[in-house]
């Protein structure tokens, strides 16, 4: 069975091209940004704008499936923490004004009972949600679109310590073997009439825990035997070797790296006027 390729996107686009020095200054706006900016709407516009990034350059709609299934009860549970709970934080946000009553749930209730869910609170709730989907996205965004050859050569041009590159590149490719392993096990399961996905949550929560022993395991074997192999290599870690791949920040990286800028600028000046604090 061939190694599967770390680079996960379905298309070559010209994001993907970019060197990841470029992509890397994308990621700093934008998380700085996404960090900055408290109003609601900029930040669910900001982290829809990333989503559909995603999508455009070729990162597959399962993996984005994926962290919308696993993160979706994560950000009910927000919605419902800021919009009931976060009473105090957000009415100092608004200057200590009252907040907006949506539903009052029953003085009589064990848990919550008299509890108010507040407009504001809702709202405060959707901004914390357009941050997580942002800082979420922007790591597959950047990393799933660059080879890994041109990863480690564009950190070591940013002074980053081989061995610091080296090791971030190795685990970053062993994450699909991971996963490959992870599927090997459960089509032995199925192929021997075992259906994980009939059984209940607690049930298939057991089941799952149980496959990660073999899993755990083969990837400490497959650790081992790199050790081994750069060992026998008279693996240094000196960043003074010749490199197969070449790293040249061209036009295009420049124009992007500028773009960001520009965008980063913009986000400061919309939070100094006050656009982008929260105002309920």
């Amino acid at each position: 069975m061939s190694a599967p390729a770390f680079q996960a996107v379905t298309r070559r686009t010209a994001f993907s091209n970019l060197d990841f020095r470029a992509k890397l200054a994308v990621f700093i706006a934008a998380t700085i940004t996404a960090a900055m900016w408290s109003n609601p709407w900029l930040n669910f516009g900001l982290a829809t704008a990333v989503a559909a990034t995603c999508g455009l350059v070729g990162i597959p709609g399962t993996y984005l499936r994926l962290i919308a299934k696993v993160m979706t009860p994560f950000f009910i549970i927000l919605l419902i923490t800021h919009g009931f709970f976060n009473v105090q934080h957000v009415q100092r946000l608004l200057g200590s004004r009252d907040l907006t009553p949506w539903l009052t749930l029953p003085a009589d209730w064990w848990i919550g009972g008299g509890a108010v869910l507040s407009r504001e609170g809702v709202l405060f709730g959707i901004n914390a949600v357009g941050k997580s989907i942002t800082f979420l996205l922007l790591v597959p965004l950047c990393v799933f679109t660059t080879d890994p050859n041109h990863l480690v050569v564009s950190l070591v041009r940013l002074r980053v310590p081989y061995k610091l590159a080296f090791v971030v590149t190795s685990t970053l490719r062993f994450f699909p073997l991971i996963f490959d392993e992870i599927q090997a096990v459960m089509q032995t399961q199925r192929l021997r009439g075992f259906a994980p996905e009939e059984l209940s949550a607690p049930r298939r929560v057991r089941i799952y825990a149980k496959v990660a022993v073999p899993v755990i395991l083969s990837a400490l074997h497959k650790a081992q035997q790199t050790e081994v192999v750069l060992q026998a290599k008279g693996f240094s870690g000196s960043a003074d070797r010749t490199y197969l791949h070449t790293a040249e920040l061209g036009a295009k990286d420049w124009a992007a790296i500028t773009a960001a800028a520009l965008g980063l600028i913009g986000a400061i000046w919309l939070t100094a006027t006050g656009l982008a604090q929260f105002h309920g």
